[in-house]
């Protein structure tokens, strides 16, 4: 039997961290042909999408999709986002959040377990240093 993904449960979490301590959380999103966005907002083909509470109605983050609606240019729009195209999740105002591999799901009892970011520069990894003058920290990916 295979388990579930991790992934929406971190993506809850960290949500809900950081609406909890006043921050505003962001999905970044890799767009495919089953990504419902405003596609006039996609770079490069992904999209950062503000999840905060005064931001979205009707916020409904499932374990296969993240559905909800949002004002683009003054119009209401109906969004769609399958948690596996998610790439990272994190707090606007110190980037302090976790990246996913796109399409890659986590699964309980995995090998590579996820590596959130550090809040504080104690405890930051060696081979992702603050940049000089206390910028945002790296994300990293969950494998």
């Amino acid at each position: 039997m295979e388990l579930p993904s991790t992934k929406p449960y971190l993506l809850r979490a960290i949500w809900e961290w950081c609406c909890d301590n006043g921050f505003t959380p962001y999905i970044a999103v890799q767009v495919d042909a089953r990504t419902l966005v405003p596609r006039e907002f996609v770079r490069d083909g992904q999209i950062v999408l503000n999840l905060g509470p005064t931001a979205t109605n009707k916020l409904q983050m499932g374990n296969e999709l993240i559905e909800f609606q949002a004002r683009f240019s003054g119009g209401a729009r109906e969004l769609s986002v399958p948690v596996g195209q998610v790439s990272a999740i994190y707090a606007r105002e110190n980037g302090a959040g976790m990246a996913f591999d796109v399409g890659d799901e986590v699964a309980f009892g995995d090998d590579s377990p996820a590596q959130p970011l550090a809040a504080d520069e104690d405890d930051e990894p060696p081979e992702s240093p603050r940049p000089e003058g206390g910028g945002r920290p790296k994300l990293q990916r969950v494998k």
